[in-house]
């Protein structure tokens, strides 16, 4: 399991599947192996719904971009 958080409370936004979190690697960009980040916008989330991203996975994602436009997650080993 993988746990994201918000990159810039901190905030745990919720816990992934590991099929959940290859989703997101298949479809954001790493900008190396050691990454453990993703930068997100509206578009890029209609984006994976549109590509059959899981409910879990959209429902965690929208929780943490409230009424933004933008989100910074961070993703580790879920404790």
């Amino acid at each position: 399991m993988i746990q994201l958080k918000n990159k810039e409370s901190g905030k745990v936004l919720g816990t992934i599947s590991e099929e959940d979190f290859k989703f997101l690697q298949d479809h954001l960009v790493e900008e190396s192996e050691e990454d453990t980040d993703y930068y997100l916008n509206r578009d890029e989330l209609n984006t994976l719904k549109s590509h059959n991203a899981s409910d879990k996975l959209t429902a965690i994602l929208e929780i943490g971009f409230g009424d933004r436009n933008e989100l910074e997650i961070e993703w580790e080993e879920a404790p």
